[in-house]
């Protein structure tokens, strides 16, 4: 079993940067690939970003291509969303989630985190 918890979030002008982190207990991170998702009120869960085991064969949607980053500390148990030139449009929960291989898949992963809030403000 694995428990991932998110952290990071919070409210932010448009413009702004932010980082986001997911720290793994229960097992080592480097065993699994890592997705970010976001889920905007009344939306669908959106795949944002994700990233293999070995930190390589990283993905991400088009709508943050350029803004966002994905990376990760194996080391740290931790995998990271670095978010610039937020958008108001970006406002959502955003969850970490583990599989076995990256994809943009949501029902591939089969851990999930509680999720952080994201407000960006115009």
């Amino acid at each position: 079993q694995v428990q991932l918890r998110e952290s990071g979030g919070g409210l932010v002008q448009a413009g702004a940067s932010l980082r986001l982190s997911c720290v793994a207990s229960g097992r080592a991170l480097s065993a699994y690939a890592m997705g970010w998702f976001r889920q905007a009120p009344g939306k669908e869960r959106e795949f944002v970003a994700a990233i293999s085991q070995s930190g390589g064969g990283i993905y991400a949607t088009d709508s943050v291509k350029g803004r966002f980053t994905v990376s990760r500390d194996n080391a740290q148990n931790t995998v990271y969303l670095q978010m610039n030139s937020l958008k108001p449009e970006d406002t959502a929960v955003y969850y970490c989630s583990a599989a076995n291989r990256a994809t943009v898949s949501s029902g591939s992963y089969f851990y999930w985190g509680q999720g952080t809030q994201v407000t960006v403000s115009s």
